[in-house]
């Protein structure tokens, strides 16, 4: 059996279909204190997000023209275009999303997806995911070596993953 507990404080239990009521609502009781710590936790996060307001002005991705979309497909290019050879990497297809929890994704074969959110970010913070991105293109993974590429090319990179963290994808 496991617990979980969403932002909105709801406590989901995954129970196998063979187990008795009775013990779930054992194993609930048992873990009563780990549920109220949780929901505790869940509900100040809640009250952090709701706390910050990004000072930037996102449009929804919906109401963007084409040439809008155009616009911020060339931005990530010209970023990529000046990124890619700096750390000697290539990539693929470059796909711009309105991603719900990513900022960026990079794939084994070398496709790139962003947030167009990123778009209308300060420049380093684009910046950023795009060095981090093109790292994956040599560590996939977030191995002290890869964190070590990224540091050459964005000395404050754990500022700026601060400050993304903090603006949040769903503001």
């Amino acid at each position: 059996m496991a617990l979980q507990v969403g932002l909105d404080g709801t406590v989901v239990a995954r129970v196998p279909n063979r187990v008795a009521k009775k013990e779930v609502l054992r194993f609930l009781d048992s873990h009563a204190a780990w549920i109220a710590a949780a929901k505790k936790k869940m509900a100040r996060r809640q009250q952090e997000k709701q706390a910050y307001r990004s000072p930037y002005e996102i449009p929804a991705y919906d109401s963007l023209s084409k040439r809008e979309k155009d616009e911020i497909w060339a931005h990530f290019m010209q970023r990529l275009m000046y990124y890619a050879p700096k750390i000697g990497v290539t990539f693929e297809r470059v796909a711009i999303r309105n991603q719900k929890g990513r900022w960026g994704s990079c794939s084994s074969k070398g496709n790139l997806n962003f947030n167009y959110r990123l778009h209308y970010l300060p420049q380093e913070l684009m910046d950023y995911v795009v060095v981090h991105e093109l790292s994956h293109r040599i560590h996939m993974n977030h191995s002290r070596d890869f964190w070590a590429l990224v540091g050459q090319y964005d000395k404050d990179y754990k500022q700026h993953q601060t400050e993304l963290r903090n603006i949040g994808i769903d503001k």
